[in-house]
């Protein structure tokens, strides 16, 4: 009989929730995507790595980092018990500092100011009002229960931090009410969730935010836990531990409201919530769900985005006592990013997930996910534009290192480059009949290199089948980086290439059906897999 063809194209991202048999239908998705990213376009991707930021000159030596922000043209930094803001990550300036001149003061006066003591600081929260000055007014709380927001602001625009003015404060909100949550939200600072009040929000004066006493400002108790607060579009989304609320009407007193969006789930970590593709993510208990406004009436309704990775979402909420929980998006390509882990979990076996935010061909708008190992965070990533524009993502480990995250063609942990492993696997696929013998004759892959790289393949029969011949993995031959006219040295790249290279490699093997593994473990460069080619001879049905 002769040779039939069957095409794929790599789309649908991680699915762990079909059967077998359901995956048959769908042999675009993945069975496997460990640090993978689904493109926007389609098409899986090997991800970028990290390196260290700046000269990898730590914050606060060995104190886990518990929380990042960009912040002007450099990133702040909460390490041990106090703050750092840094340009370059070769030096930090610790800014946890008793100024005494509301006008800021110079350099070398803050340097030499006491320092505010934050002596059981927690995984930290960041919040930026804009206002006039030159970077914005920033918020930090964090989760321990004896610390009071922090307030900060750098002036002056000169590129050397001598030449710009500080100024820091704490901000009494009532009392003993050491918040761990904050927000601005329409010329509010909004904070809640604190250990002795940790049902009610407080929110500050109009354009006024270091104060809680002025006009405009005020309190709600609420019937639950406070643990994330978000603004979103015209109302400030509460989150709780089994609800979700929202404030509306914060600038009129006789208005001012909450409403209840929903009683019968709640948020499991602050630090899931997110906002991508005009909607709001969160970590609820069965999974990542959105909290999404609908032109038609106002109203707030409830979405699951996670259902084809819920064991592993299951997995975080069962655990979720034993886990810091950070998260952050990748604008430029419309991701949402989680990780998950514990000192405890070494960093080559750290874990998080991406979820990337498409348009199909069809139209329909989704999420489409993969896995991350390797990539180890305390707690602190973020990202976000510096002053420039340029998005910026960082990450922090346990042992006090801040990494340019995304970035390279390496894992860097604490300066150690380490390889990238990297794979992708087919669902089981049976050509359109599951009764008929097929015989593999060749695999050609469309591949989008970034750089000289050289996956390797592996055809597995029947579901793995250990009493059959499976055979050994093919070592691909390079796939060379296309070269741009004008730009390509000779001899070092391949002139004239296809931007989607096809590379063809032929197989050997026989069963009803087969899947595909597609894997790599070295330092080259990021490739997408857009799609796969199979040609295979069909025999007698059994």
């Amino acid at each position: 009989m002769s040779s039939q063809p069957f095409a794929l194209a790599c789309q649908g991202g991680l699915n762990k929730v079909s059967s077998q048999f359901e995956l048959l239908r769908s042999p675009g998705e993945a069975t496997k995507l460990t640090n993978f990213e689904v493109s926007t376009n389609g098409g899986y991707r090997r991800i970028n790595g990290y390196t260290q930021f700046g000269d990898g000159t730590r914050p606060n030596s060995a104190n886990a980092i518990k929380g990042l922000q960009v912040y002007a043209d450099g990133l702040i930094a909460a390490s041990g018990t106090n703050i750092y803001f840094s340009q370059d990550g070769d030096s930090w300036l610790q800014i946890n500092k008793d100024s005494v001149s509301g006008s800021g003061d110079n350099y070398s006066t803050f340097t030499g100011r006491s320092t505010l003591a934050r002596t059981s600081q927690d995984q930290a929260s960041f919040a930026i009002y804009e206002g006039d000055t030159d970077y914005g007014e920033l918020i930090i709380t964090d989760r321990s229960s004896a610390t009071k927001p922090l307030y900060f602001k750098m002036t002056g625009t000169g590129s050397a931090l001598s030449s710009r003015t500080y100024f820091t404060k704490e901000i009494t909100v009532d009392g003993s009410v050491y918040p761990k949550y904050c927000v601005i939200h329409d010329r509010h600072l909004v904070v809640g969730g604190a250990a002795t009040a940790p049902n009610t929000i407080y929110y500050s004066g109009t354009d006024d935010i270091d104060d809680f006493t002025s006009t405009g400002s005020g309190s709600i108790k609420l019937d639950d836990q406070v643990v994330g607060l978000r603004s979103f579009r015209d109302d400030l989304i509460i989150f709780c531990k089994n609800s979700i609320y929202k404030l509306v009407n914060i600038n009129s007193s006789s208005t001012i409201a909450v409403q209840p969006i929903t009683q019968n789930i709640g948020c499991l970590d602050g630090d899931s919530i997110q906002e991508i593709g005009g909607q709001l993510l969160f970590l609820a208990p069965d999974g990542i769900r959105t909290v999404a406004g609908t032109a038609r009436i106002g109203d707030v309704e409830l979405g699951s985005l996670s259902r084809k990775i819920q064991p592993i979402v299951g997995d975080i909420a069962d655990n979720i006592a034993d886990y810091k929980i950070s998260s952050a998006v990748i604008r430029s390509k419309s991701q949402y990013r989680l990780f998950y882990g514990s000192s405890g979990i070494a960093t080559g076996v750290s874990e998080g997930i991406i979820g990337t935010f498409r348009i199909t061909p069809e139209g329909a708008a989704r999420f489409e996910w993969s896995e991350t190992k390797g990539i180890q965070g305390s707690g602190g990533f973020t990202s976000g534009f510096d002053s420039t524009g340029t998005e910026k993502f960082y990450h922090g480990d346990y042992a006090g290192y801040i990494y340019n995250h995304d970035i390279g063609d390496e894992f860097n942990p604490a300066g150690t480059a380490t390889n990238i492993d990297a794979e992708y696997e087919t669902p089981s696929i049976d050509f359109g009949d599951l009764g008929v013998l097929k015989t593999l004759k060749y695999v050609k892959l469309s591949v989008k290199p970034e750089g000289s790289v050289q996956p390797s393949l592996k055809v597995v029969y029947d579901y793995d089948d250990s009493t059959i011949p499976q055979p050994a993995a093919y070592t691909l031959d390079a796939i060379p980086t296309p070269a741009i006219f004008g730009t390509g040295a000779f001899n070092a790249v391949t002139f004239g290439a296809a931007p989607n290279p096809m590379t063809r490699q032929a197989v050997e093997g026989s069963g009803n059906t087969a899947f595909l593994r597609l894997f790599s473990n070295d330092q080259n460069g990021p490739y997408t897999v857009n799609g796969i080619y199979i040609d295979y001879e069909p025999s007698g049905r059994n």
